[in-house]
């Protein structure tokens, strides 16, 4: 079968890869014809865009890119159409992706699929009725979007497991490299780490890092370093670290955690990825004009947590600091609770055992390369 994919940011090239891998195992004859990144391209077919094109973040970035954008969503639409793919695969990316699925119901006989379904139960509800109208069938990976979208929506889906989970777990079968081994790579002493993740947007590190930094380095006992993201230049860290002692370390972020003691963590899937680990953690996210954002959390909001371990586990088992709450002096008082010999510590990680639990079992993008293949050959394709 042709299978025509679109994600639009590095995670979504990640997933995406690992489902065409999937689909590819499974079907024999699969044809790949994409929007995604190197991931993507290395699994093979043909790839149409880079996500580096599509990937602008922001209403500025937006604004001043928007001719780019739409020409690439015109171009995509056009492509699709020329080619004819049995299904279009959508990978998160929705601002992008629910356009072209509008597109699609509306000029085509072609089915689409909508692996990792956009967040709407944080924002942008009203989304619910584009999908319901253009996405034949949606493939969730988090465990609790089972209840909104088909209890509260009526909106059957498809959970088919977690591909962070897998991700994960994968590395931790694979990986060997002992505690001494890894200090002599990057350099470090002999003192346990703190590990930093800061977020992958320039903005976010620009509000993060440097109070993260000011309370972790009160732990004498204790050596910072930070995960480096993807695609963000070690040049751009220098105007935070400097005179810090924090050590960088790029495209290293799940060895860091594999010997992490314990993480401040910018909310996003790093907080999944650092409770997989079993990394106790504080979440930190600051943004601008907070008390207006805590408002907002409070009355606007659909949800109560921000970071996916508490939206998995439905309670608080890691301390959100968002808003009015992100303060140096409350970092590194919720850090002191979760270090070795805290009084949070085991509770934390008894926390993430039940996170473990609800995500269910391993081999996500088995499940819904195997569910795809069976709902397209019910229909003819």
């Amino acid at each position: 079968m042709k299978y025509y994919l679109i994600a639009g940011e590095a995670s979504g090239d990640l997933h995406a890869s690992h489902l065409m891998q999937s689909l590819k195992d499974r079907d024999r004859e699969a044809q790949f014809r994409f929007f995604g990144g190197d991931l993507m391209a290395a699994v093979g077919g043909t790839r149409v865009r880079h996500y580096r094109e599509l990937a602008y973040m922001g209403i500025v970035s937006v604004a001043l890119h928007l001719r780019t954008i739409l020409r690439n969503m015109r171009m995509c639409k056009r492509d699709i159409v020329r080619w004819h793919p049995d299904v279009v695969i959508l990978v998160d990316y929705p601002g992008f992706n629910l356009n072209i699925a509008q597109y699609v119901k509306a000029h085509t006989d072609i089915p689409v699929y909508y692996y990792i379904s956009p967040k709407i139960w944080a924002w942008k509800e009203y989304r619910i009725k584009n999908i319901r109208r253009d996405v034949a069938e949606l493939f969730s990976i988090l465990p609790f979007e089972i209840p909104f979208f088909e209890q509260k929506h009526h909106y059957p889906i498809h959970y088919v497991g977690n591909p962070t989970a897998d991700e994960v777990a994968r590395f931790r079968q694979d990986y060997h490299e002992s505690w001494e081994e890894f200090a002599r790579r990057h350099q470090l002493d002999h003192r346990p780490v703190i590990a930093l993740l800061a977020g992958s947007r320039l903005q976010e590190i620009r509000k993060n890092l440097s109070a993260m930094i000011a309370a972790a380095r009160q732990f004498d006992g204790y050596q910072m370093v930070l995960a480096g993201a993807p695609g963000v230049d070690s040049g751009f860290y220098r105007q935070f670290l400097h005179g810090t002692g924090v050590t960088l370390v790029d495209n290293d972020t799940y060895p860091l955690l594999a010997h992490a003691s314990a993480a401040l963590v910018t909310s996003g899937t790093a907080t999944l990825e650092t409770a997989l680990f079993d990394v106790p953690q504080v979440v930190c996210y600051n943004t601008i004009l907070p008390k207006l954002v805590s408002f907002l959390r409070k009355h606007i909001l659909k949800v109560k947590y921000v970071s996916l371990v508490n939206l998995i586990a439905d309670r608080e088992v890691v301390k959100e600091l968002v808003a009015d709450s992100f303060t140096e002096a409350h970092i590194r008082k919720e850090l002191a609770l979760i270090l070795p010999g805290g009084p949070l510590r085991t509770l934390m990680l008894d926390g993430y055992a039940d996170v473990h639990r609800r995500l269910g079992k391993l081999g996500a993008p088995d499940h819904a390369a195997a569910l795809m293949i069976k709902l397209l050959r019910q229909e003819g394709r």
